[in-house]
Order: C-alpha cells, then sequence, then structure tokens
C-alpha cells in the first residue's frame, strides 16, 4: 500500500452530492442556459447542455428481453453498461430504423448515464428565459410531460425534453 491516502481535515467543508435531476423538478423550474439540439424526422428536440456527457455514433447494441419496445438495448461504453432509448418510439412515432447515419446522445439521468437515439445533431443554441413558453395543454396526455417548454429561436421551434420524466413515465 502506498503512504499517499489523504484523509479528510477536521477542518474541511463537507460538499453535499449534486443532484442532476432536481434542477427539472416542478418545484424548481430552470431554463437552460445552452442546449443541444438534435432532430427526429422533420421535429426539432434539445436538451439541457449539462445534462449531455457524449455524441457517439450508432453502433451495435445487445438487445435485452422483456424491456419496453422504446428501450433498444445497451450498450458496453468503456465499461458502463448504457440502455439505449429510442426517442422516436418514446414519442409514439414508431420505431426508428437504426443506421450509420443516427446517433446516440449519451445524457445523465438522476447520475446514470442513458443513451437518446436520434437522427442527428443540428446545434448548440444558446437560450434565456424569454424563448422559452410553456406546453400548451391540450389533451391530457402522458407524451405532453415529456416536455418542459418550447424554445423558439431564429424561425423555429425546439421542443425541451424533460429528461427525468423521459423514463418515469408509461405512455397508455
Amino acid at each position: 500500500m502506498s503512504e499517499l491516502a489523504v484523509s479528510p481535515s477536521v477542518d474541511a467543508p463537507q460538499i453535499p452530492p449534486m443532484d442532476l435531476g432536481a434542477a427539472n423538478t416542478p418545484d424548481a423550474p430552470t431554463t437552460p442556459n445552452q442546449l443541444i439540439s438534435f432532430a427526429i424526422g422533420d421535429d426539432q428536440y434539445g436538451v439541457d447542455i449539462m445534462a449531455v456527457r457524449e455524441i457517439k455514433g450508432w453502433t451495435a447494441i445487445t438487445s435485452l428481453p422483456r424491456q419496453p419496445e422504446y428501450v433498444r438495448g445497451v450498450l458496453n461504453l468503456r465499461g458502463v453498461i448504457v440502455p439505449i432509448v429510442d426517442l422516436r418510439c418514446r414519442f409514439g412515432q414508431g420505431l426508428t430504423e437504426a443506421t450509420a447515419l443516427h446517433i446516440v446522445i449519451i445524457v445523465q439521468i438522476a447520475a446514470k448515464p442513458v443513451g437518446l437515439l436520434a437522427d442527428r445533431v443540428l446545434d448548440i443554441v444558446s437560450l434565456d428565459a424569454t424563448q422559452v413558453k410553456p406546453v400548451p395543454r391540450v389533451a391530457q396526455s402522458q407524451r405532453l410531460n415529456f416536455l418542459c417548454g418550447l424554445a423558439t429561436t431564429e424561425g423555429a421551434m425546439i421542443a425541451l425534453i424533460d429528461l427525468p420524466n423521459l423514463l418515469s413515465l408509461t405512455i397508455d
């Protein structure tokens, strides 16, 4: 054993662990300063850039039995098993026919890595709170709970994905 072991100082302040999902709870609504925008078909979506850990091209994944249809399988990312969520399927638009042109956005949801399958990355977008509007609640649908706002920027509308709700709800 090495003698370089470090013990905490008695006077050192304790830093509480950071809860990455806390910023998106109903009690603490926040607008991301920057987001990664990406496409699923002709629709634009975005996730808070602070939740994004990596963007990679589509590669072969391992399917798992008895999973929801939108969970395409898992991939081994440098020793970490990451579930892959097909966003097109999760949003009720059918399975993605994934090709080498598709991408996987690795995000952190409640301290766990999750891969989001999408068609392509579009841009990094800077926002301020005035650009984000609430999602209209025309009908009662759990699918709307996947979104935490609509951002308007340069003539485009980007649906902001509420990452903690993406995996917590079931669709009728």
